[in-house]
């Protein structure tokens, strides 16, 4: 059947649907075997999952692993993480056990705001907006006021609200730039409805003003949105150690002679975009991975950190090392929006155990776990990079998937495991391998 655009998609039922892709791809009735294979046989929980996005025809499952014995603040969390990619958890483990005896992980909130902005054209003096805003910020916030309740009953809301004049980068153009606290909720829903309002009230406001010209009384609003980047909404974590500690990092190194390499290494992360964008990717392995396995939006965590990173023009690195007076010192700084409460924290069922297996967290302590994850990984990244190399361990754990990739058996895969126990993986290698075994036998 030739591939033709169809109308109304989403108004088939899901038969519909998989008998229409069934008959574009060739596949018949194996498509709809193939997607029914990976759907839950709990029903209720099926058509929760369904109903999470659009036209759902099955479930595409990642991992869902544990990275244990991570020492936060003084305490112990098994940190639920959710990736694709061998390795990952492996080195969250591995660095998690390693601090495990040196103090651990250390994180802090720094501040919690988050930013949403009406965007508006306005043809007039800006001095006349300004001069009028007093008065427009006591209206913004009424109107606003029942929207806000529960949310300042709890402590949070909207923290501020500032008019910004950007008619120098666009002819007209205006923002209403407003801050919020949503507590432990990531706040997408709660901020873009004030907005919505705010921009309702403007436009009213703008209108009502008696003394001002017709050309000054048209506003256009052109959109009403959050931004998912939060600079103010900011967690700090770092770990650190006297260098001789840092001894039994890798068998005939020294301590002093890890940190510097170390030190190098995360300079030439600051130094070169190539660099820092391999190095944050490692971080965001780890960050991804907690966001994922809690409910939150791991794209909108990815662009606020690429952003932060970019802040002073250039793309470098989220972390910075230190050596001196005999100690070694590790830190990340990054933007984090996360919620525990609302979207999908409590609404997917792994999500809401992720959170239980933490102990329930306030948005600030996931923060700080999600923030020593992204720590962990890129330390283990590093701590390799400078000693073993990184394909060493990486293609250790990737061997498993090379082994399903060439359909290896249960003997097969155990003695390709002790071959290569000692030796480098590579695609070839175990093909090459493999074959060897098929064909002796």
């Amino acid at each position: 059947m030739e591939n033709k655009i169809i109308k109304g998609f989403s108004k088939l039922s899901r038969i519909e649907k998989l008998k229409y892709l069934g008959e574009i791809s060739g596949k018949g009735e194996q498509i709809e075997a193939d997607l029914d294979y990976f759907r839950l046989n709990d029903l209720e929980q099926q058509s929760l999952l369904d109903e999470i996005s659009e036209n759902t025809l099955s479930n595409f499952f990642l991992p869902f692993g544990i990275a244990p014995n991570f020492v936060i603040n003084n305490k112990v969390y098994h940190l639920p993480m959710v990736t694709e990619e061998s390795s990952v958890i492996a080195a969250a483990s591995r660095s998690a056990k390693f601090w495990a005896d040196k103090g651990g992980f250390h994180a802090e909130i720094v501040s919690v705001e988050k930013t949403g902005q009406v965007h508006f054209l306005w043809n007039g003096k800006s001095d006349r907006l300004k001069l009028a805003f007093p008065e427009l910020k006591k209206e913004l916030m009424c109107a606003t006021h029942g929207l806000t309740t529960n949310m300042r009953r709890r402590g949070g809301g909207i923290l501020d609200l500032s008019l910004i004049d950007m008619s120098h980068e666009m002819e007209n153009y205006h923002q209403l730039h407003v801050s919020f606290n949503t507590l432990d909720a990531m706040g997408a829903n709660f901020i873009n409805s004030c907005l919505e309002m705010m921009a309702s009230t403007l436009e009213t406001f703008i209108r009502s003003q008696v003394d001002w010209t017709d050309e000054e009384h048209e506003c256009e609003i052109v959109m009403s949105i959050l931004s998912n980047y939060t600079p103010d909404c900011l967690v700090k974590c770092w770990i650190e150690c006297d260098i001789k500690d840092l001894d039994d990092v890798f068998d005939g190194m020294t301590g002093e002679v890890f940190a510097n390499k170390f030190l190098k290494a995360t300079q030439i992360a600051e130094l070169d975009v190539y660099r820092a964008c391999t190095h944050n990717k490692g971080i965001m392995n780890g960050v991804d991975a907690v966001a994922l396995a809690t409910g939150n939006d791991f794209r909108a965590v990815e662009a606020n950190a690429h952003v932060w990173a970019s802040q002073t023009g250039k793309y470098k690195s989220l972390t910075k090392a230190e050596v001196s007076d005999g100690r070694f010192r590790y830190e990340l700084k990054l933007p984090l929006a996360l919620g525990t409460v609302g979207g999908l924290t409590k609404l997917h069922p792994l999500a809401k155990l992720g959170l239980e297996l933490l102990g329930d967290p306030s948005a600030k302590d996931l923060m700080m776990m999600t923030a020593a994850s992204g720590l962990a990984n890129n330390f283990g990244a590093i701590r390799s990079l400078v000693t073993t190399g990184i394909q060493h361990g990486h293609m250790k754990m990737h061997l498993s998937n090379l082994l399903n990739a060439f359909n290896a058996n249960k003997a097969e895969k155990l003695m390709a495991k002790s071959r290569f126990a000692k030796s480098t993986v590579s695609y070839s290698e175990v093909e090459n391998f493999l074959n060897t075994i098929r064909n002796t036998k």
